[in-house]
């Protein structure tokens, strides 16, 4: 299974980007693991909130395929224990999934066509975090969840 995590805009914290950067050298060790950073809505000073969710979402639309499993990163979405989306993601290799895409919405979140879309939804916590941060605690995530299922020291329970 080939994981991505889509993004919106770019991150401005080189510390973040170099945990980001960390885990997901980790993650490719026990699948393809890519980033994709797509790029801030322009011009968004006079533009409504759902203007700028429906622009960001027609990007994100335009980078799945059909066959992907898509989760989104939102906060009404399902919270897990670690070990307990190490489960999660292991249904997802098990049930034949080839490409699962994680994405990590705008500041006003996700438009309707985009939770449309969307075969599940991820929370990492019920509090908001900066989009960057969430990106670095994502991978940590991931890469905790393969040495998790792969038996390996990391995770204490």
């Amino acid at each position: 299974m080939n994981i991505e995590l889509i993004v919106i805009g770019k991150n401005d914290t080189a510390e973040i980007e170099a945990m980001v950067a960390e885990y997901s050298r980790r993650i490719n060790r026990y699948c393809k693991f890519a980033m994709t950073i797509l790029p801030d809505v322009r011009n968004t000073r006079g533009m409504s909130e759902n203007v700028q969710r429906t622009a960001e979402g027609e990007s994100i639309l335009a980078h799945l395929s059909a066959g992907d499993f898509v989760a989104l990163l939102d906060e009404r979405g399902k919270e897990f224990r670690s070990t307990e989306f190490a489960e999660w993601l292991q249904k997802r290799m098990n049930g034949g999934v080839k490409r699962l895409v994680l994405v990590v919405g705008g500041p006003y979140g996700f438009s309707r066509q985009v939770y449309d879309r969307a075969d599940a939804m991820v929370s990492l916590s019920r509090m908001t975090f900066p989009h960057g941060l969430v990106r670095a605690v994502l991978a940590e995530q991931l890469y905790r969840a393969f040495t998790i299922l792969n038996h390996e020291p990391y995770h204490h329970e």
